[in-house]
């Protein structure tokens, strides 16, 4: 139903364009400022239509920026392990890229999807987790915290996905009882955060994103395609598979 009106509100919006466009052309006489304002405030659902078509004219020319700027980079810049945790097969043919904050909404609710997507497809899929907080200083904490994981082992995807999987904001406590759940050593955790790697993939993380024209999270690279924000198992299909 809300295709249908939608596309009644477009079609609407192209008879006027058309009407007002050919009488400027002087196909037939110009309808006056009133005659037009009286018009739309009889028909404001055009005004609606216009504004979400324009909405979505202004994602699609960002989406194609990101594009443009995530090409001009490279795919394998993501791939790089003073970058992102890498994992998967080296030689595969598909690749999964998230920009994350453990305390934005939006990744978390692309969260459980994104748990399965891995899942099912370690085996066959090279993946790059890149840590970009931006909201505060304890999303900050949470991902040196989770790049210090990285030093004990295999912890750092149990410990990725325990984060992203806590109840409210990510802080101290959580950061804790997510250690606690996969098993890490909290005495080495703790030593680990002054390690000055950390800091280097921190700011090599942020310079990524900034290269790439990286504001927000989530951000996906999938097979090479950009998508801002929240995925759904219907998207990650098609882009996994195109």
């Amino acid at each position: 139903m809300r295709s249908a009106l939608s596309g009644g509100l477009v079609g609407a919006v192209v008879a006027v364009v058309f009407t007002f466009g050919a009488a400027r052309l002087g196909y037939f006489p110009s309808p006056s400022d009133k005659q037009f304002h009286d018009y739309l405030m009889s028909h404001p659902g055009i005004v609606f239509a216009m504004s979400e078509k324009a909405q979505v004219d202004q994602a699609n020319s960002e989406e194609r920026g990101l594009q443009a700027a995530v090409d001009k980079v490279g795919l394998h810049r993501y791939f790089d392990p003073r970058v992102a945790f890498v994992t998967g097969p080296a030689n595969a043919k598909k690749t999964f890229v998230e920009f994350f904050d453990y305390n934005c909404a939006h990744c978390r609710n692309s969260f459980p999807l994104v748990q399965k997507f891995y899942n099912a497809h370690k085996g066959d899929t090279r993946f790059a987790f890149v840590e970009f907080p931006i909201f505060g200083e304890q999303s900050n904490n949470a991902a040196r915290a989770a790049l210090a994981s990285r030093l004990q082992g295999d912890k750092y995807v149990a410990y990725h996905f325990a984060l992203m999987g806590e109840d409210g904001a990510i802080g101290t406590n959580q950061m804790i009882d997510a250690a606690r759940k996969v098993g890490l050593d909290l005495n080495k955790l703790t030593a680990d955060l002054k390690d000055k790697n950390v800091d280097k993939q921190m700011a090599a993380a942020r310079a990524l994103a900034s290269r790439s024209g990286v504001t927000g999270t989530p951000f996906f690279i999938i097979n090479g395609k950009v998508h801002s924000g929240e995925v759904d198992e219907a998207l990650l299909k098609q882009m996994s598979e195109s």
